[in-house]
């Protein structure tokens, strides 16, 4: 956590590294050196990862060819004031519903991170046994108008779905989900004082992808 001032910057990304915890059936992650100062004199390296490595936003075209892929959305789709809503008391592979947003300021434009608190497992089988979004709860978000949602898990769904309900309606709404973020406890504490909180999850500026590795930062205050 950086702190400007009254403003504090606060990254919420897992550090990208070879070996890295990845979803099952996604490529490994391997960086190494591809010239060295040395032999060649610069350090550059070679980046073997996919799209979704690591904390990462899914594009509509994660699930649809006929969707928009990332280069094709709006850059405010990946920023904005964020309400964080908090999913910490619920149970291992619960479904999230809808009463849980109840009494958030869900407007258009906003930026809904859901703090389940899963990160804490980050790197275990139980990474895998994370709450999920129930589909009429992606309904609702959808119909408030929110179109960016991020989870401290690795999937909005369940990591063993095949169908993807709450992906396909999110991605139906040209919504974008960030996935694998951490340190959501440190937003709850900010939001829950008052203090402002705008999130920003730039990807990769990747032609055609369907989703990439974010930076995800989130601006807390002036307090």
């Amino acid at each position: 956590m950086t702190t400007t001032g009254r403003v504090r910057l606060v990254d919420l990304t897992q550090p990208v590294h070879t070996g890295m915890p990845v979803f099952p059936g996604d490529p490994p992650v391997l960086l190494e050196p591809a010239l060295r100062v040395a032999t060649d004199g610069v350090n550059v390296l070679r980046l073997h990862l996919g799209s979704h490595s690591g904390t990462h936003v899914d594009a509509p075209a994660h699930l649809d060819d006929a969707l928009p892929a990332l280069d094709a959305l709006p850059l405010d789709r990946f920023t904005g004031p964020a309400a964080i809503v908090d999913a910490r008391g619920v149970a291992a592979r619960a479904a999230l519903t809808p009463d849980l947003f109840d009494g958030h300021h869900l407007t258009p434009g906003a930026v809904v991170l859901i703090a389940t608190g899963w990160s804490a497992h980050w790197g275990t089988d139980d990474y895998h046994t994370h709450p999920h979004l129930d589909p009429a709860a992606a309904r609702a978000l959808v119909d408030a108008g929110i179109r960016t949602v991020g989870i401290d898990a690795p999937s909005v769904d369940p990591s063993d779905s095949t169908d993807l309900p709450a992906h396909r309606i999110l991605c139906r709404a040209h919504a974008v989900i960030a996935e694998n973020l951490t340190g959501l406890d440190t937003l709850l504490a900010a939001q829950a004082a008052g203090t402002p909180i705008e999130v920003s999850l730039f990807p990769l500026h990747l032609r055609g992808a369907d989703g990439a590795p974010i930076r995800a930062v989130a601006r807390v205050g002036p307090e």
